[in-house]
């Protein structure tokens, strides 16, 4: 794997500099201890004037990038059909690469650039923040309170206009190009879902099956989709994703339930600390959690697994086969297959 760079500071660098990597990726790794930005790259010399960092080299050259002096893991946070490019990149120049989710576009895409660095021995992460929230890492921990676990339902939906940008930049959507997505809102965002059941629960979702839905916008792509499966002991997981719920209802929540309790998060599937999490075995708890960023709290554990202070099993556990066979499964549902 990834030689560890001893108990020095880690240089990041950040492929693709749009909103993700400019409001939530930049400001966790500028706060997490040993890592400091080194490099930007993207393709607009604009976005990456838009990032509020100092010192870092910034280029449109991809090689130019990964010939920076210092940088040892890089951030991919380019559209999903860029991916394998410059994962396979980063992984000749011998850079860990910690990847946005989903892994790419397609399957091919994304078994390459798995292949890509388990060849040049670097070490590669699939950025679901979704498993770092406090509020599901305490959830993890209650789990085996509630029993015997019968079923997991997620709702992840947000409001996503075909024309939507952060930037004041009109038509740059790619979450709605299907040849820079590679779908709509199941490829965006139900992705964090199946990753966070299996995370919660010890085991994955092994069959799943999706409808999807093209109602309320008017773009190429799905705008919501319904995901239903199980995993091999029998636990039901239903996933509600949708670009076409307006952002002031409810529409973020996460239900684990058992035969001996519920929990219940509501509004924590996002990049921010909040929400809230009630534990009901009958009654309601509130239960505290931390207030550490997810995204804070994922570099910093990449961090550490680069830099050697831990062993990267421990700081980084996740198997990137394993993140490789969800994307699988999950494309394997939106083309109306079974695996």
């Amino acid at each position: 794997m990834t030689a560890p760079v001893g108990s020095g500071t880690v240089g990041w660098g950040i492929a693709g500099c749009g909103w993700v990597a400019r409001d939530h990726a930049l400001p966790a790794l500028l706060a997490v201890d040993g890592a400091r930005v080194v490099a930007l790259h993207d393709l607009d010399p604009a976005a990456m004037a838009r990032m509020p960092v100092e010192g870092a080299a910034a280029t449109t050259d991809l090689a130019e990038f990964l010939a920076t002096p210092g940088l040892d893991a890089v951030y991919v946070a380019v559209p999903n059909a860029g991916h394998r490019q410059v994962v396979e990149a980063v992984a000749a120049a011998g850079k860990a690469v910690l990847c946005e989710k989903p892994l790419a576009a397609d399957a091919d895409d994304a078994q390459a650039l798995v292949e890509a660095c388990a060849r040049a021995g670097v070490l590669l992460g699939t950025a679901y923040d979704q498993r770092w929230h406090p509020a599901h890492v305490r959830l993890r921990e209650l789990v085996p309170e509630l029993g015997t676990v019968t079923a997991v339902r997620i709702v992840y939906c947000c409001w996503l206009p075909g024309d939507w940008t952060p930037d004041g930049r009109p038509h740059d959507n790619w979450r709605v190009d299907p040849a820079r997505a590679g779908g709509g809102a199941a490829i965006d965002l139900a992705p964090h879902g199946l990753d966070l059941t299996g995370t919660l629960l010890g085991e994955d979702v092994t069959s799943l099956s999706a409808l999807l839905q093209t109602r309320v916008h008017d773009y190429g792509v799905d705008d919501g989709a319904l995901l239903t499966g199980a995993t091999d002991s029998g636990v039901l997981v239903s996933l509600h994703v949708a670009f076409n719920t307006p952002d002031e209802l409810p529409r973020r929540r996460l239900e684990v339930v058992g035969t001996r309790g519920m929990a219940v998060a509501v509004d924590t599937m996002g990049q921010t600390a909040g929400g809230s999490l009630t534990l009901y075995s009958p009654d309601p708890v509130d239960v505290p959690f931390a207030d550490t960023p997810p995204f804070r709290a994922q570099f910093a554990a990449f961090t550490d697994a680069v830099a050697g202070r831990a062993p990267a099993t421990t700081a980084w556990p996740y198997d990137p086969a394993r993140d490789l066979a969800l994307h699988r499964l999950l494309l394997t549902a939106l083309s109306g297959g079974t695996p």
